[in-house]
């Protein structure tokens, strides 16, 4: 009988400690209440994403994603009556999904691809760019495309996707280069400028930006073909419905009002600080699809298209 009452005890005592883990979760993914409480909000913000992310330096940060996420904040400071000190922590390919889910992070305003794996981990707002994966040479290198890059050196940052996108396009069958890896982008985009890779291959819209703000931007362009259409999105925790709402009708709004598209022309189109460099990218069509029906369909969803 004491045994019994040992084991039942025991089972009470799991069963508990189960459900004050689950407690503790779902309080820790509660971003609203978590940022209402403290009265700052954590913003993930990239160094050198081209137009979407990027630092004027003393701890700034601009670009077409930090901006859609201000107004996203700004949204909710409504919603809890008060204003938020918006702290602005610094992220990277390879540490963006585990600060987002430690709760280190609470919005990531970067360049971050919506795809099926890492919708396992975390959640994404409706889409608010659809990007075109490209290669970037420097302009006198002769290559054009994608057969072009056997026996070469291919840079890409850590923790990305995209020369895995390169390996598996069909035109990359019997072509035998070699990656070298940067630690962000501004790193890979060096190892192209100072010759210790032949390409660089990364989203259009990073590759545009930081040709755009290098020394000689006559110097390289972007060649061959798109290797995968991605749509990028902002980052918050998963499990998290509240938020998610909040931060979804946010930009559904901003479409809607074509503060959205002001947003786009502004960065991406307009010349741009700190050099007043443009970018040059229209919005594409695939974009102006994804404001058209809002949506957080990963990657794999236009791949079947």
């Amino acid at each position: 009988m004491k045994f019994i009452k040992l084991k039942l005890a025991a089972t009470v005592l799991a069963a508990l400690g189960t459900m004050l883990a689950t407690s503790a979760q779902a309080q820790s993914n509660d971003t609203l209440a978590k940022v209402k409480a403290s009265g700052s909000i954590s913003m993930g913000v990239r160094d050198s994403s081209g137009a979407l992310s990027y630092t004027l330096g003393d701890g700034k940060y601009t670009g077409f994603h930090v901006e859609v996420c201000q107004g996203i904040i700004a949204d909710i400071e409504k919603a809890a009556g008060k204003k938020l000190e918006v702290k602005y922590t610094p992220v990277t390919s390879q540490n963006r999904i585990p600060l987002v889910q430690n709760g280190t992070v609470d919005i990531e305003c970067g360049s971050t691809t919506n795809n099926a794996t890492r919708q396992k981990d975390v959640s994404f707002v409706v889409t608010t760019f659809v990007e075109e994966v490209r290669i970037a040479v420097k302009s006198n290198s002769g290559i054009t495309s994608i057969a072009q890059l056997n026996g070469k050196n291919v840079a890409t940052t850590t923790g990305t996707t995209s020369v895995q996108l390169l390996r598996k396009n069909e035109r990359a069958t019997g072509v035998d280069f070699k990656e070298v890896f940067g630690k962000d982008h501004a790193d890979s985009f060096l190892l192209l400028e100072s010759g210790r890779a032949d390409a660089f291959v990364m989203d259009g819209s990073i590759l545009a930006g930081n040709i755009a703000g290098s020394k000689t931007p006559a110097d390289f362009k972007i060649v061959g073909e798109v290797l995968s259409v991605e749509p990028i999105a902002i980052m918050i925790r998963k499990d998290d419905p509240a938020m998610k709402k909040a931060a979804d009708d946010s930009v559904k709004a901003m479409i809607k009002s074509g503060a959205m598209a002001k947003l786009y022309d502004k960065w991406f189109v307009q010349a741009i600080p700190p050099k007043n460099a443009k970018i040059g990218l229209p919005a594409s069509e695939a974009t102006k699809a994804a404001w058209a029906t809002p949506n957080d369909n990963p990657v794999e969803s236009y791949a079947k298209k």
